[in-house]
């Protein structure tokens, strides 16, 4: 029996608001936050969990690859169709972080804030 239950996913960084609207252009859902607190906002995303961007001051993006320092985590987003996926997510503002190799079934890129996350096909 598990001890609890996974509630939320939380990203920091520096706009709260402008990267719940990437990943709701990504993943679809509804962005939603409380009047007057643009700190915290929610991502609902259908049939999935839910994701949360919270404002951190001083936010540092991690690096990768980095030999000295940990991406701390990333995203694992499956795609019907990695090229058209690709073309979607760097028009949306992605980075290519290791998107090379074409023999692969996954690639990684950043979020527009610098958090590290792969399509990852089907």
């Amino acid at each position: 029996m598990a001890l609890a239950k996974l509630g939320v996913v939380v990203l920091d960084c520096s706009d709260p608001r402008a990267l719940a609207g990437f990943y709701a252009q990504v993943l679809g859902g509804s962005v939603e936050e409380e009047p007057g607190d643009s700190s915290w906002v929610d991502l609902k995303v259908p049939g999935g969990q839910a994701l949360a961007f919270q404002q951190a001051s001083g936010f540092v993006p991690p690096r990768w690859p980095a030999p000295d320092g940990s991406q701390q985590f990333h995203l694992d987003l499956v795609v019907e169709d990695l090229d058209a996926a690709e073309k979607e997510v760097l028009a949306l503002g992605a980075k290519p972080l290791d998107s090379e190799d074409r023999s692969r079934t996954w690639r990684v890129y950043a979020d527009p804030a610098g958090h590290p996350f792969c399509l990852c096909a089907c």
